[in-house]
């Protein structure tokens, strides 16, 4: 098994994992009509006993997914809208798509946020409305809280990305800055009966924080989010509206998100219909065929993308020297998301910054290879979804007057392996359940 080998491999590999969790399918494996039965889950319901059906959606994914809910429901369906990344469309009948900015979320979300909004207001105790979730839901569901604006929003989002905050820490602020999220479209939709499909991409599936739970009980509070603040010594870089709204929820002048005990929750169903596991456990499956003795690390993987991209790289070595913890051929699959702190000027995402840094490491070390790449198709502002490397990157981009090191102090991976051929094109995805990570060792 050679390093053209291995590539290859990795390459397949990544692929069955990224077709394991194809969200028409996990929709459908979920969802099922049989007559007027719609199950969902463990709960059925009598589409007889229902006005009308309406869907809204938000995430990368969530067009796809209402193609599902088309295909599933057809004529039954009244009424839908969905806020999808742009580029990531899918042909719909009688759902309304909305394409908007991801991450930093834009005029057209917030147009299509109202959309949501004012179909909401349509509905009655005697409708259903299905909601799909999917990764990136959250910045293309803005909808600033009264007092704020979308650009104090744009900014906030900006700064936390900028400092390297952590997923459950950006939701927790943008919960608390919005007028849907942390479980406020719950309220909206309320009395109607309200059942969210969710495609997680965050570790640990936690129902609060995929896309800021707009139809789940917030654990998070105001004071929370003052706490992130001073955390990341925030409060002079973010607009100063921001700063005292959450100041004043903090003194309890204004209402904290909805709780556990909140009614509204009575009448919501949230169901996870995929996640990182999923894809991981399909990658493992796609190893084991191809001869690799395969060990799954870990989906829980977070920190910072440098520090986990190091790690990676000593697993390797360690298989190399001792045969642990699994012996050659070897793959090793890791899932979860890193964050980077952005010091530099450049170009990339978390899965090109934790390639580039793996290929320093793995440096001169013979048939290693470390493939990292977002599952939805798109790495941080790029059309990449990651990269790929081995124990010659460094020596090969050496040649073409590229230094590793200082494109990644730059943060600038993505223009490292563009003229090296190695960035992991896949287009969009129309899935999002986090990163998949391999390290290949032949």
């Amino acid at each position: 098994m050679n390093v053209s080998r291995l590539r290859k491999d990795a390459e397949a590999i990544f692929k069955a994992g990224l077709e394991a969790v194809n969200p028409i399918h996990e929709v459908k494996k979920h969802v099922t009509l049989q007559n007027d039965r719609l199950t969902v889950g463990t709960k059925t319901y009598n589409l007889a006993d229902y006005e009308g059906v309406y869907v809204i959606g938000t995430g990368k994914a969530s067009a796809a997914m209402a193609q599902a809910i088309e295909e599933l429901l057809g004529g039954r369906l009244k009424e839908g809208v969905v806020n999808v990344k742009y580029g990531h469309l899918f042909p719909l009948h009688r759902i309304k798509v909305n394409e908007a900015g991801h991450p930093v979320p834009d005029e057209a979300g917030f147009r299509g946020t109202q959309e949501i909004i004012e179909l909401l207001k349509k509905t009655k105790k005697t409708d259903l409305v299905l909601f799909l979730i999917s990764g990136g839901g959250s910045a293309l569901l803005p909808y600033p809280a009264e007092g704020l604006t979308l650009e104090d929003m744009q900014e906030v989002t900006k700064c936390l990305l900028e400092v390297g905050a952590c997923i459950h820490e950006i939701n927790a602020l943008r919960k608390h800055l919005s007028q849907v999220k942390g479980g406020r479209l719950a309220k909206l939709a309320y009395p109607s009966t309200l059942i969210s499909l969710m495609l997680s991409d965050v570790i640990g599936d936690d129902l609060d924080t995929i896309a800021s739970g707009p139809t789940v009980p917030d654990k998070s509070s105001f004071a929370d989010c003052l706490k992130i603040l001073e955390k990341y010594q925030m409060r002079e870089r973010i607009p100063h509206s921001v700063v005292e709204f959450l100041e004043e929820g903090a003194r309890g002048k204004v209402d904290e998100t909805p709780k556990a005990d909140d009614p509204v929750f009575e009448r919501t169903q949230n169901l996870i219909v995929s996640s990182n596991i999923h894809a991981i456990q399909a990658a493992k499956k796609k190893a084991d065929e191809l001869g690799y003795n395969t060990q799954i690390l870990s989906t829980f993987v977070e920190g910072e993308t440098k520090e986990v991209a190091r790690v990676h790289a000593a697993v390797a070595k360690e298989i190399l020297k001792t045969g642990n913890p699994v012996s050659r051929p070897a793959c090793i699959i890791s899932g979860g998301e890193t964050t980077v702190t952005i010091r530099g000027e450049g170009l990339g995402g978390r899965n090109q910054e934790f390639v580039l840094a793996a290929a320093i490491d793995i440096d001169g070390l013979e048939n290693v290879v470390v493939l990292s790449g977002g599952t939805d198709g798109t790495d941080g502002p790029t059309d990449a979804a990651g990269a790929i490397a081995d124990g010659d990157t460094v020596k090969r981009a050496t040649k073409k007057g590229l230094n590793a090191e200082s494109y990644l102090q730059d943060n600038d991976s993505y223009h490292f392996f563009e003229p090296l051929g190695d960035l992991l094109i896949t287009g969009p995805t129309h899935t999002n359940v986090m990163d998949l990570r391999l390290v290949m060792v032949g």
